[in-house]
């Protein structure tokens, strides 16, 4: 049924890229999880229950992976080995760290102001807004660095992947406090 050996683009036979058709992909986990249960239901007897499991369970992590963009990136990060850019540039590497941790503080505090504001629940909605619109921005540059990645892009691709994980991290803050001021969708 599966061999795990492959990668995960491998298992759904998609191109390795940040880029994925998301309906292809789901189409392929279905039609990869209706096979093992025809192994489970003995239908095709060619693996054992615990081979099975194994397989749903890849089966599974790797879908997970793929459909959620920063693991994707991640993998992808992984499948082209980008450990020894990043440590090649520790200095640079630390100092936008230092930078996106002090834009982060700065988004948590705007927050924290617009509970306070006449109208809490536009100040928040402008906030996620806002926060949208930066990802969106952000997420194209990914799949720009991605459809070429030498090493440069690749190091760019992981500051612009840090910064994501911080406006969803911020993201996350504002839902929360859209939802602690009542504010419905």
């Amino acid at each position: 049924m599966l061999n795990s050996t492959k990668n995960y683009f491998e298992l759904f036979d998609l191109p390795m890229s940040f880029a994925i058709d998301a309906s292809l992909l789901a189409e392929r986990y279905r039609a990869l999880l209706r096979s093992a249960q025809r192994i489970r239901y003995g239908i095709d007897n060619d693996v054992d229950s615990a081979g099975n499991i194994r397989a749903v369970t890849q089966v599974e992590k790797a879908y997970r992976t793929l459909t959620d963009p920063l693991s994707r990136a991640e993998y992808l990060f992984s499948l082209y080995s980008e450990t020894s850019a990043e440590s090649g540039d520790y200095a640079e590497i630390r100092g936008n760290r230092g930078a996106s941790l002090m834009e982060e503080m700065e988004l948590r505090e705007t927050l924290a102001e617009a509970s306070n504001r006449p109208d809490p629940a536009t100040a928040v909605a402008e906030i996620l807004t806002s926060l949208a619109e930066e990802c969106a921005a952000l997420d194209k540059e990914l799949h720009d660095l991605f459809a070429d990645p030498c090493p440069s892009n690749l190091r760019a691709a992981r500051q612009i992947v840090r910064k994501l994980q911080s406006l969803s991290r911020c993201r996350r803050d504002a839902e929360e406090r859209r939802l602690e001021l009542g504010i419905q969708d």
